[in-house]
């Protein structure tokens, strides 16, 4: 059976745009160490709420923030 991870690409579109944590945080309304943790993947839980936010203040689709990606096998 294959398993799958989402994936968070918000640290290459962060990158793309120059804009570091606080900034976004500030932005958004999001909490900054929730920001750090969303761009090392380390997020278990996204709530609705803030995947919106990213999408409205990047303006970008959901597809632009999340990918669902094969992992690998032991």
């Amino acid at each position: 059976m294959t398993t799958y991870k989402v994936r968070l690409k918000l640290d290459d579109l962060l990158k793309e745009r120059g804009i570091g944590d606080r900034e976004f945080g500030r932005m958004t309304g999001i909490r900054y160490p929730s920001i750090g943790e969303m761009r090392a993947n380390k997020t278990v839980r996204l709530p609705l709420d803030n995947l919106a936010k990213i999408c409205e203040v990047l303006n970008v689709e959901i597809t632009d923030v999340l990918t669902l990606e094969k992992e690998p096998r032991d």
